[in-house]
């Protein structure tokens, strides 16, 4: 028997054996994946507009705005949906996020720059209906005209960063 016969056997034992561990690992992962979308599948909700409670924004933000939660608890780990609510005018000032947000406009009109100095000249607007993705520690400053309705979804826990720590609403004293 030639050197090519004597390995022959083996090789296809072996990847008998391979193929078999594939799919049940392939198996084990579809049942995860089955189990996954099932827990995901139950969860249903359904917010109406006049189902969504409004309250006065964290104290990370400028007074004056307001945020409803959606979904999740933005300030844990975890996936989160909010609204926030700005006032005509209202403004905040160059920050960052650690992770990246996500925004639309739902009403309103939002004027938005990228940037850590203020300069309206750079800010884009953004009329009901757009949608901006801004990555993790991008600086980033904004300004509503008219009452202005933002949902953010993203990954929690949510904070802000001014570039400026004399612009954070934190470190005002009362």
């Amino acid at each position: 028997m030639n050197n090519c016969r004597r390995l022959e056997i083996p090789m296809m034992v072996l990847s008998l054996c391979l193929a078999a561990q594939v799919t049940v690992a392939q198996a084990h992962s579809s049942k995860k994946s089955a189990k996954a979308h099932a827990g995901a599948a139950n969860v249903h909700k359904a917010i109406t507009p006049d189902q969504i409670q409004w309250s006065p924004a964290p104290n990370f933000l400028p007074s004056g705005a307001q945020t409803a939660v959606l979904d999740g608890n933005p300030m844990k780990p975890g996936s989160y949906t909010l609204r926030l609510k700005f006032p005509d005018g209202y403004k905040i000032p160059a920050h960052w996020h650690p992770a990246a947000e996500h925004v639309t406009v739902v009403s309103g009109e939002l004027h938005l720059a990228m940037g850590a100095k203020w300069d309206e000249s750079t800010a884009q607007s953004l009329p009901a209906g757009s949608f901006v993705v801004m990555g993790a520690h991008t600086p980033h400053y904004a300004w509503a005209a008219g009452e202005t309705v933002l949902q953010l979804h993203g990954a929690g826990p949510f904070s802000v960063t001014y570039v400026n720590p004399s612009d954070d609403p934190r470190n005002k004293k009362p």
